[in-house]
């Protein structure tokens, strides 16, 4: 029993922390993606229809990418990046360039339903457009932002959780090498418990921090 412990720990460790990196650099990226997507489209404050359009279909080719084949597709860039194809920081790599499609996809969608009023009151106050992204479509769209974000963080879960089963470590090599190929139903199940316990607290999380942010 406390050798299951000690496995179930490090395997939660290690998904905390493939699931931590890939979702803070997801949400580094993710967001100015967002925002260039929604300004540089026709009529936004950045309008550059032609690079909207081929960032824009760039964005749907990597989500419409199954994560599996995507991280055999990104082997040779994952072993560039960080030296090893094996672990959980080469789960991080395919992780983070699933993710960051993901969520900039969702958070256009908040920046989008900005009330266009709001942004046409600060052009005519003589806003800058960089002050109006900051100052107008960022706070108002924040609580769909964090809704969003919620979402990339309960789906990149499942995803460390297949990585885990071809080598990346984490609750999902437990679940595989442990509980599956051992035909140990206790391992799998506490696997299954520990993960439901950890997508039920970061989307309750996350839905209360977003109706606080909620001014509406």
């Amino acid at each position: 029993m406390s050798l299951l412990f000690e496995r179930l720990w490090q395997g939660l460790l290690d998904t905390l922390l493939m699931v931590g990196v890939s979702s803070l650099l997801a949400l580094l990226a993710g967001i100015p993606l967002a925002v260039f997507l929604v300004t540089s489209s026709k009529g936004g404050i950045f309008e550059a229809p032609r690079l909207n359009r081929v960032l824009g279909a760039i964005v749907n080719l990597f989500r419409s990418v199954p994560f599996l084949i995507l991280m055999v597709a990104l082997i040779p860039f994952t072993r560039l990046v960080v030296g090893t194809t094996y672990g959980v920081w080469a789960a991080v790599v395919p992780l983070t360039i699933a993710a960051t499609p993901f969520f900039a996809r969702i958070a256009e969608v908040s920046l989008r339903e900005v009330d266009h009023g709001l942004i046409e009151a600060a052009q005519a106050m003589g806003c800058r457009r960089r002050h109006i992204v900051w100052h107008v479509l960022l706070p108002e769209a924040l609580p769909g932002i964090v809704g969003g974000f919620t979402i990339t963080l309960v789906t990149m879960i499942n995803s460390s959780a297949m990585a885990g089963a071809i080598g990346a470590g984490g609750l999902g090599d437990l679940a595989y090498r442990y509980g599956y190929q051992r035909f140990d139903t206790q391992v799998m199940l506490t696997v299954i418990v520990v993960l439901v316990v950890m997508v039920s607290f970061i989307q309750f999380g996350g839905d209360r921090l977003a109706q606080r942010l909620n001014k509406r």
